[in-house]
């Protein structure tokens, strides 16, 4: 048998030439991390389904907030807990309603030295955990929550937000934050449309952290797992409203979707590798079944690889410093 004339392996030899050779690289530039903050705690409280996530106090929110900076991260993530939910949600338009206060609490703390982001959804502060107001036959009314979605936008912006993340999966959402937010004079404030955002049994544990009161499910807006097309063309309508950036949620299982995402347009694509997939790792972590850190790269560099130019991940801080 002759010797191969190609030897790939060669390239493979050591930690120092695999690093110069690798096609994938992660930057904490790149990586965003959510946070929780809850109304009326003193201290934070950890997040029985994530291991070493918190609910935040206010006080706790500014000094992790300046950690993950000081780390690298390029982006924070707000979710306010509110003490009291109402069908409207309106702690999520009022000034003083926890999201809010989060907000300017971080703003004055980190400035601009990251970009700080908001959830722009209702379902962390209604009542019946929807995403949107309901209408009377229960269903979740689309336009009537497209202007609680601007009033909210404009309340974030107003607070000092420097992009809003629309989560809801509402149709034209996109058009109706845009719009409210420059008739308010907030036109440099960012949107980040959660454009793929699918019916998932992934976020289990971030529902525990934002205190979910949800009964069902949301399918009849979040989409069908088993599609693709449809998130194409729910990106497309969300760049023709005014995205500035689109995401894919969740993110490991829907690695095609953010490469097709990539391949058809033109704005930064984000992916959020959510409360699921985290808590998996770390539970198999725990339990000795995998090697926590290998592992957490490992999934990182495959979201990268599929084609994302941000990620949200809990890890965010963490594998900054890694970094």
């Amino acid at each position: 048998m002759p010797f191969p004339v190609e030897r790939p392996r060669r390239l493979r030899t050591s930690p120092a030439l695999r690093r110069l050779v690798s096609e994938t690289r992660l930057h904490p530039a790149e990586l965003i991390l959510p946070m929780f903050v809850k109304e009326g705690l003193t201290e934070p409280r950890p997040v029985a389904s994530l291991p070493g996530v918190m609910q935040h106090s206010r006080e706790s929110l500014r000094k992790a907030a300046a950690d993950a900076v000081n780390a690298g991260v390029g982006g924070i993530m707000l979710f306010g807990v509110p003490s009291d939910k109402d069908p409207y949600g309106s702690g999520a338009i009022d000034p003083g309603g926890i999201l809010n206060v989060a907000v300017r609490d971080v703003v004055s703390e980190v400035g601009n030295d990251t970009v700080v982001m908001t959830d722009l959804c209702l379902d962390e502060f209604t009542s019946h955990g929807h995403c949107g107001l309901l209408a009377t036959d229960g269903s979740v009314d689309n336009d009537a929550t497209l202007e609680a979605y601007g009033r909210m936008g404009v309340a974030q912006a107003a607070a000092g937000a420097h992009m809003v993340g629309t989560s809801g999966m509402m149709d034209g959402q996109v058009g109706a934050v845009r719009t409210a937010l420059d008739n308010s004079g907030y036109q440099n404030v960012s949107i980040l449309a959660y454009a793929a955002k699918y019916a998932s049994a992934f976020y289990g544990p971030f529902r525990d952290a934002v205190e979910s009161t949800l009964s069902g499910d949301r399918k009849t807006y979040q989409q069908d797992p088993a599609n693709l097309r449809e998130a194409l063309r729910e990106v497309r309508l969300d760049v023709e409203e005014g995205a500035d950036i689109v995401m894919v949620k969740p993110a490991l299982p829907y690695l095609d979707v953010i490469s097709a995402v990539c391949d058809m347009t033109d704005v930064p694509v984000f992916a959020y590798q959510v409360s699921g997939e985290y808590a998996m790792v770390e539970a198999a972590a725990a339990n000795g079944w995998l090697d926590r850190e290998r592992v957490m790269l490992e999934t990182l560099h495959s979201i990268k690889r599929a084609g994302a130019q941000g990620i949200l991940t809990y890890w965010a801080a963490e594998v900054a410093r890694l970094l």
